[in-house]
């Protein structure tokens, strides 16, 4: 008698064909994000992805409809993860400004270290030609992300706790420039530690942005 469960488990063969092919999934934006991280997005063929999964390039058809829609399958949960992240520091009314300026840069630094091709192949090929899908989604999330750390710094002034050397959303530009070129060298493999940089930007960032705290008075 032919059964539709799998003998060794009790599940349905739906069951076991859904289990692989969300494996086979997995496994080509696997192969996929070490393709663009390695040869760049642009330069990177369903032909390369195909020979790295060991399958035929029309095998990759039946998981994804395009080269775009696998880029926006590997970039766009981090880069949410990181947005909403940041989102909740601006709203946290227990943090003033430096503490969330720190927690900010934290998060995002964190984020290479966690998901660093990822970060890698959204930071490094962020214009994404010819995909405007890709684009389009991307430069939302963006916005976002641009709007949380320029409030940010604009609380900080407002607040005086941060020196007035330029509008709030130029700052913001800069602080993410000097954050964001980690994806041309950052190694997670090397001695350099995330946390080490994370110390190390945000003295750098923040000595430049701060008000100085006034000195404690002299003993008399």
């Amino acid at each position: 008698m032919t059964s539709t469960a799998d003998e060794r488990t009790g599940a349905p063969d739906g069951s076991r064909r859904a289990g692989r092919t969300g494996g086979r999934r997995a496994e080509i934006l696997q192969r996929a994000t070490e393709c663009f991280d390695r040869l760049g997005y642009a330069n990177t063929t369903l032909d390369d992805i195909a020979r790295a999964v060991g399958i035929k390039r029309e095998g990759i058809y039946y998981y994804f409809k395009n080269r775009g829609q696998i880029l926006l399958e590997i970039i766009e949960p981090q880069s949410r993860l990181l947005v909403d992240g940041v989102a909740a520091v601006v709203e946290d009314a227990a943090l003033g400004p430096r503490e969330k300026f720190r927690e900010a840069i934290r998060i995002h630094l964190l984020h290479f270290d966690r998901y660093c091709l990822e970060m890698t192949v959204s930071l490094r090929d962020g214009r994404f030609e010819g995909e405007p899908e890709v684009r389009q989604a991307m430069v939302r999330l963006w916005k976002e992300y641009e709007a949380s750390w320029t409030r940010i710094i604009a609380e900080g002034q407002d607040r005086g706790e941060f020196r007035t050397i330029g509008e709030p959303k130029t700052l913001a530009f800069a602080v993410l420039g000097t954050c964001n070129w980690l994806a041309r060298w950052y190694d997670p493999r090397k001695p350099v530690t995330i946390d080490a940089l994370i110390d190390s930007y945000t003295e750098l960032l923040s000595s430049g942005l701060f008000e100085q705290e006034p000195a404690p008075p002299s003993p008399t």
